[in-house]
C-alpha cells in the first residue's frame, strides 16, 4: 500500500492568545496556493456547519446539497476545542476518512486535505476536550511559543505597514503538493532508526507512569512525519535528528501519563525527553 494512502497530515497548534496561531494557519495556507476555508469553532457550532446539509429547493422541487466549509484543501479549524464532541465527531470523519457523509450520502474530499487546528491551552470554560480518538488524527501538535526580542521587532515592522499576509505568494499548487507527498514515499528510513522508533514506542507500553501508551498509529506517523522532514531539507534518507527533532511533536498528544507526583506540569513532553536520554540510538547511527 502506498504511504501516501490514508496519510494524515493535520496539524494542532496549541498556545497562548496573541502567539499568531490564526496567522500561522493563514500563511500556510496561503503559501500552499490551495483552496481553504475557516471556521470558528464555537459552542452553538452544528455538525451541519462543517460538513454542509440538504436543503429543499422549492423552485426545484427538490432537495439540494449545499457543502460546507469542509470540502476544501486545507481547513482552518480556529480554536477547535470551543465546539461540543457532536460537532467534532462530524469533523473526525473528514480528518480519517477523507469523507463525509450527510443524510447517508458519503462525498469524497479533494486531495490535499489538510486540517490546521489551533487552540487555547488556558481556557478551560466554554471549551471541551478532544476526544483521543480525534487528537491521534493529528500528525503534530506544535506550540509556537513567545518571538525573542529581535524577532518580534520585526514583526513590528511588518504589521505597522498592513495586513502582511496579503503580500505572500503561493509556492506550490495542489498538483505539487500531491506530488510531494508522492515523493515522501520514497525517502529512505535505516532498519536501525525504524527499531529505534520502535524502542521508544515500545518502552511506553511498559512503563509503569503510561496510563495510555503510543499506538501503531504513532510509529506510522513518526515515519511518515520523518520523512516528510527529511525531504523538506532537500535528503533522501532520514538522520537520527530527524527523530528526536520530531519525538515530542509526533508522540507527546497521543500519550498519556498517570498522576505521578513527578510527572506533573509539562509530563508527557518531560517523560519523552527523560525517553531519548536513556533510550541510546543504535551505534551504527551514533558513529
Amino acid at each position: 500500500m502506498s504511504l501516501t494512502q490514508g496519510t494524515h497530515y493535520h496539524v494542532l497548534v496549541e498556545d497562548l492568545p496573541g502567539t499568531g496561531k490564526t496567522t500561522l494557519a493563514k500563511t500556510i495556507a496561503r503559501s500552499l496556493g490551495c483552496d481553504y476555508k475557516r471556521i470558528q469553532f464555537t459552542p452553538d457550532l452544528m455538525p451541519s456547519d462543517v460538513t454542509g446539509m440538504n436543503y429543499y429547493n422549492t423552485k426545484a422541487g427538490e432537495f439540494e446539497f449545499r457543502p460546507g466549509p469542509v470540502l476544501t484543501n486545507i481547513l482552518l479549524a480556529d480554536e477547535i476545542n470551543r465546539t461540543t464532541p457532536r460537532t467534532q465527531s462530524a469533523l473526525l470523519e473528514a480528518m480519517e476518512e477523507k469523507q463525509i457523509t450527510v443524510d447517508g450520502v458519503t462525498r469524497s474530499l479533494e486531495r490535499p486535505f489538510l486540517v490546521l487546528a489551533t487552540q487555547n491551552p488556558i481556557e478551560t470554560e466554554g471549551t471541551f476536550l478532544l476526544p483521543y480518538a480525534q487528537l491521534d488524527r493529528f500528525l503534530l501538535k506544535i506550540k509556537l511559543g513567545y518571538p525573542d526580542r529581535s524577532d518580534e521587532a520585526i514583526i513590528l515592522q511588518k504589521h505597522t505597514f498592513g495586513n502582511i499576509l496579503e503580500s505572500i505568494k503561493p509556492v506550490l499548487d495542489p498538483q505539487k503538493a500531491r506530488e510531494l507527498l508522492e515523493m515522501t514515499e520514497h525517502v529512505y528510513l535505516a532498519d536501525s532508526l525504524q527499531q529505534y522508533i520502535l524502542d521508544l514506542v515500545e518502552v511506553t507500553r511498559k512503563h509503569e507512569a503510561v496510563e495510555l501508551a503510543l499506538s501503531p498509529r504513532a510509529s506510522i506517523s513518526m515515519v511518515r512525519a520523518a520523512k516528510a522532514l527529511a525531504l523538506s531539507k532537500e535528503r533522501e534518507y532520514v538522520i537520527p535528528d530527524d527523530i528526536r527533532l520530531l519525538c515530542i511533536p509526533v508522540f507527546a498528544h497521543r500519550l498519556r501519563l498517570r498522576k505521578f507526583e513527578k510527572y506533573k506540569g509539562q509530563q508527557a513532553e518531560a517523560f519523552l525527553q527523560q525517553l531519548m536520554e536513556n533510550i541510546p540510538l543504535p551505534l551504527k547511527e551514533r558513529e
